[in-house]
């Protein structure tokens, strides 16, 4: 194979591998802000932060694909897809012993556990990246990825506005069925909504962090999402009293979230607020201040 044709071929296939990475996970967290977001929260990212990482991550991540798959621009977007894997392998190895074992949320739909693969991976995308640009050469005409940084970012910002704006105001059903046999009314007083796997270390530590609290005068619901044979062993286990219904598909359909845990505020037939993010004391905080929560004494 003649050596420029063997290049081509170099060049175009690993910007075409990582170039569907980054768009598939800088897609998903501009079209999912607040659940990628409680996805960086739990990889140690300040909660306060998060969402805003997501966002930006979201944005930097489709612009370099973008830019990757221009051979104009390959050259830039090839640093910039490097310069992330690097930051992003640097977090993570910084993090190591506390998320270990646990899934790295970087890509939907692709479960990968936090371990030695982990950097073997990002290090395969990233020598991708660096065949990618590696004979590229600098284009110094920025304004056409000014202009499409520009339309990225106010994709961005717009889609998190309005997935914002659909945190309150939701009207639940009016009632579901609890596993005892009995129906619930949700339209009436103050509910907790609490959407939880029971296979999910998260959302067990979650569930652990609220059985400290007092939700005298809240009807606290615990809704399963997975293997809801095991969600009273679940409750047992972390302390956290609640009443459990199995009807999920009914409620998410109102209260969509990704994945577990999610909690949803309802008062009066109404939702006022919505926690995906978990961190400790915050969310235990938000729940004590929207009077849903009193403190132990």
């Amino acid at each position: 194979m003649p050596q420029a044709q063997w290049k081509n071929w170099l060049v175009w296939g690993s910007a075409i591998a990582v170039a569907a990475l980054f768009l598939l996970a800088g897609g998903w967290k501009m079209s999912d802000p607040i659940g990628a977001g409680a996805k960086l929260a739990q990889a140690k990212v300040p909660g306060f932060l998060s969402e805003f990482g997501a966002v930006s991550f979201g944005i930097a991540e489709v612009f370099a694909a973008i830019l990757i798959l221009t051979p104009r621009y390959r050259k830039l977007g090839a640093w910039l897809i490097g310069l992330m894997l690097v930051a992003f392998m640097a977090w993570i190895g910084y993090y190591y012993q506390a998320l270990q074992g646990e899934e790295c949320s970087c890509f939907p739909w692709i479960k990968r556990a936090i371990g030695p693969g982990f950097f073997v991976g990002d290090g395969l995308m990233l020598a991708c990246a660096i065949g990618a640009g590696w004979w590229a050469k600098w284009n110094t005409d920025w304004k056409k990825p000014a202009i499409l940084l520009g339309v990225l970012v106010v994709m961005g910002v717009g889609n998190y506005g309005y997935a914002l704006s659909k945190q309150t105001g939701a009207v639940p059903p009016e009632s579901v069925q609890l596993v005892d046999g009995s129906t619930h009314n949700l339209l009436a007083g103050r509910q907790l909504i609490y959407f939880f796997d029971p296979q999910c270390m998260h959302c067990f530590h979650a569930a652990q962090a609220m059985s400290k609290l007092n939700f005298a005068g809240t009807n606290v619901l615990a809704i399963p999402t997975e293997v809801k044979q095991f969600a009273g062993q679940f409750l047992k286990d972390t302390g956290f009293q609640a009443k459990v219904s199995n009807d999920t598909d009914k409620l998410k359909k109102v209260f969509p979230f990704g994945d577990p845990p999610f909690l949803v505020l309802v008062e009066n037939g109404r939702q006022k607020a919505a926690i995906n993010k978990f961190d400790e004391p915050a969310f235990q905080n938000e729940l004590v201040a929207s009077g849903f929560a009193t403190v132990n004494k």
